[in-house]
């Protein structure tokens, strides 16, 4: 049996990272540390969405109909994973906020740690602004 792959750990929710990969045809193996990809690490529930995401074409309208949810609360999902893979969501008039990575996301965080900006900064980033 095949189980799916966790992408956090579930004792403290860190992300976790592959260290060894295997070929099922000749059985090589490679051992190391390698990343997860982004996607690989939201909840199943996520990955689900995303899925449907990708087969509805990016048409919330048709998710929306498949899932049996109004159009506010399929765009509501929607965000989730948007944070959930470390980007705020944008308002479609703003123009003005760029996706936060979850390593930009840790410097800001360092940065008002060590008094380098303020509270308010550090939110206006963390948000997307720009500077």
């Amino acid at each position: 049996m095949k189980y799916p792959v966790p992408g956090r750990c579930p004792v403290c929710g860190q992300n976790l990272y592959v260290t060894k990969l295997a070929c099922v045809h000749c059985g090589t193996t490679v051992e190391g540390a390698f990343e997860l990809p982004s996607l690989a690490r939201l909840s199943p529930e996520h990955q689900q969405f995303v899925e449907l995401f990708i087969r509805s074409e990016g048409k919330l309208n048709r998710m929306q109909e498949i899932m049996g949810v109004s159009y506010p609360t399929a765009r509501a999902q929607l965000h989730e994973v948007i944070r959930a893979l470390g980007y705020e969501p944008s308002s479609p008039d703003d123009g003005k906020s760029q996706p936060v990575t979850q390593e930009r996301r840790r410097q800001i965080l360092a940065d008002l740690d060590a008094g380098k900006i303020t509270s308010d900064e550090a939110i206006r980033l963390l948000k997307g602004e720009v500077k």
